[in-house]
């Protein structure tokens, strides 16, 4: 199994781009994560909770409510029992970043001061994250992690 951490311009909730900052919760990143490695799994089978948690370095504890989260939304299903554990509800290619944030981050959304000089401007920067993380796929997430990790692994056949 991959182990997928968190990139290093993650660092204490805040995504940064050339000094613009997005913030999203602790919870977002670690569900985001979860989904991202039940993504890199063999769909037909279950992965248990402590293997997420070891692999992302997510408490197990909070591992547990957001899954079940996560449960709630459709973003994922379990299974009881020795052989139980959480997969992906969908396949990974109908899951995107967007939908899952927006379900996340449901009722977090810090509304914009009265409308000014710069409210188009940020109607048109909110717009524009929008269409990427609703077009981004945790498959997409998945195989460009497994190509960029791909890359560094030294190859030693000839």
């Amino acid at each position: 199994m991959l182990e997928i951490q968190a990139p290093e311009a993650v660092s204490g909730r805040r995504l940064t781009a050339k000094n613009i900052d997005m913030n999203i919760s602790v919870k977002s990143e670690y569900a985001l994560l979860a989904i991202l490695d039940l993504a890199m799994q063999p769909a037909a089978e279950p992965v248990k909770i402590a293997d997420i948690a070891r692999r992302q370095k997510i408490p197990q504890k909070f591992l547990e409510l957001i899954l079940a989260s996560l449960k709630h939304g459709g973003f994922v299903e379990s299974r009881r029992g020795a052989e139980g554990g959480y997969r992906l509800a969908k396949p990974a290619d109908q899951i995107t970043v967007g939908q899952a944030l927006r379900y996340l981050e449901e009722g977090n959304t810090a509304r914009r001061a009265a409308p000014g000089v710069f409210s188009d401007l940020w109607r048109r920067v909110d717009a524009a994250v929008a269409d990427i993380l609703d077009q981004t796929t945790f498959a997409e997430l998945a195989r460009r992690w497994k190509e960029s990790q791909a890359r560094y692994i030294p190859n030693w056949n000839i």
